[in-house]
């Protein structure tokens, strides 16, 4: 499965490593992409939706899954 994010609040390469790492520790997760550019991440895997969104947030960003 995978789900696509909508990340606000991103400005910078540190920015997406953070949101990599921050996602890629939630369980069930098996591969992360995160574009700067778009502003969007894309998450593979069995992941709670909840989960890797308040991974997210606890970084700092706001993230809300793209329909």
């Amino acid at each position: 499965m995978t789900l696509e994010l909508t990340i606000t609040g991103m400005s910078c390469d540190h920015c997406v490593r953070a949101v990599t790492a921050a996602l890629s520790a939630v369980p069930g997760v098996e591969r992360v992409t995160v574009s700067l550019t778009d502003g969007r991440a894309q998450v593979e895997g069995q992941a709670d939706l909840p989960r890797l969104l308040a991974a997210v947030e606890e970084e700092g960003y706001v993230a809300t899954a793209t329909a």
